[in-house]
């Protein structure tokens, strides 16, 4: 490793050791304590893929009170993976909004309820809701209708977003982004959102966002693998209330180097156990009710090379340690098929763990799991990559600030009033 780079690297690992202690550090950075200690002492000289890792580390700061920078609201929050992102880069939550009796439950046990935590979002007033200086929201993806619009146009009809988007859940994003009038907001989504109807729902969102509502909009589809095991695309749209330097395409990624081995349980017996014997026994070892049923397993084989015979590409994912996943999906409590966890020659394989399912969304394990196995599954595969959001958080982060430092007077959005 070169002087400069070296310096810069123990640099950020002395100040990253007055925060977390050599365990938590170890933690985030998927390597034992004493590695930690050895690195610090230069006993030994850490892999290249260290600092890059340091660095998100850095930059993920732990927040005092007196830290926080910018006040968010958090919306179709799920379990808070979006929430815990920004507030990793100075956000704090005032406002949630989750109707999954589950979710909340999972929500509440880690970030507690000391503001305003309502249900369903569609039966709320937008004008009740807090004022706040970034919206973020994991909408769920609704098909969106035009037809009719141009003949509406046509014959000097009402045709603006109300028209266009009632009915779907992104209205309601829209709806508060027009009553309240947030500096930036960041919406995340699936990536088959810029393809879905042909493009057509995609531009009606951006219309909305940037002709209606007077928002400076860009988009990018980040695949998780750059922070995660885990192949998972997804489109975040970032927006501004005023025109900023913000440029999405200069959000560098690094590269990707996690592997499942950095997120499975080593079973070895050096795991603590965060989950009092959950998902773990006395020695360590993942308990046998993970490990897929002989008619289940038979079941998959067979499923698989039908499919094979006939030149499609359904079929299980088996993946080893130093493999990356497919993208871990809702249904993953089904059979786990998708990402089974290969435990040798002639042996049947084993689903993940909800703990492992944690990690591989980029939770830290100090994220509670209150619910059933079931539910954790839907929650995790229902989730966002923690990591890429708090990197979208740092890239967003000075252009939220520099709005707010500067206090714009909102000009360009037309002063509707909605119902």
């Amino acid at each position: 490793m070169e002087r400069s780079a070296k310096n810069r690297y123990q640099s950020m690992l002395d100040a990253l050791c007055l925060i977390y202690t050599n365990k938590d550090l170890a933690s985030k950075l998927n390597v034992t304590p004493r590695t930690i200690a050895r690195w610090r002492l230069g006993e030994n000289e850490p892999p290249a893929y260290v600092i890059p890792a340091l660095q998100q580390t850095f930059n993920t700061r732990h927040l005092s009170e007196h830290e926080k920078e910018f006040t968010c609201i958090d919306l179709f929050a799920g379990i808070g993976g979006i929430r815990l992102g920004f507030e990793s880069q100075g956000g704090e939550c005032v406002f949630t909004s989750e109707w999954d009796q589950y979710c909340q439950k999972t929500y509440i046990e880690n970030f507690g309820n000391n503001h305003p935590f309502i249900g369903d979002i569609v039966k709320y007033d937008a004008k009740k809701i807090p004022d706040h200086d970034v919206l973020l929201a994991g909408f769920p993806c609704q098909p969106f209708s035009i037809a009719g619009v141009s003949k509406k146009i046509s014959l000097g009809r009402p045709h603006g977003f109300k028209d266009k988007t009632q009915g779907t859940l992104f209205f309601n994003v829209a709806q508060i982004l027009a009553n309240k009038k947030p500096a930036a907001f960041m919406l995340e989504n699936v990536k088959n959102l810029r393809s879905h109807d042909k493009g057509r729902t995609l531009q009606i969102i951006l219309d909305v966002l940037v002709n209606e509502l007077g928002y400076n909009v860009q988009w990018r589809i980040i695949d998780a693998q750059h922070y995660v095991p885990q192949h998972r695309e997804r489109i975040i749209i970032a927006g501004f209330r005023e025109k900023t330097d913000f440029n999405f395409n200069e959000l560098l990624l690094p590269v990707p180097k996690k592997k499942m081995k950095d997120i499975l349980h080593p079973e070895d017996g050096s795991e603590y156990d965060l989950d009092g014997g959950r998902f773990i026994n006395e020695k360590g070892k993942v308990h046998d009710k993970y490990v897929l049923s002989e008619k289940l397993w038979s079941y998959l084989q067979n499923y698989a090379e039908k499919h094979r015979i006939k030149g499609n590409g359904f079929g299980f994912g088996l993946i080893k340690p130093d493999d990356i996943s497919r993208t871990l999906s809702a249904r993953y409590y089904k059979d786990g098929s998708e990402i089974l966890v290969f435990s040798g020659k002639n042996k049947r394989p084993r689903r993940l763990t909800p703990r492992e399912c944690a990690r591989l969304m980029g939770y830290p394990d100090s994220l509670a799991i209150p619910v059933s196995d079931t539910q954790a599954y839907k929650q995790f595969g229902n989730s966002v990559a923690v990591p890429v959001i708090s990197a979208v958080a740092a890239h967003m982060r000075p252009h939220i600030l520099e709005i707010k430092k500067c206090g714009f007077v909102k000009k360009n959005v037309r002063q509707k009033e909605i119902a």
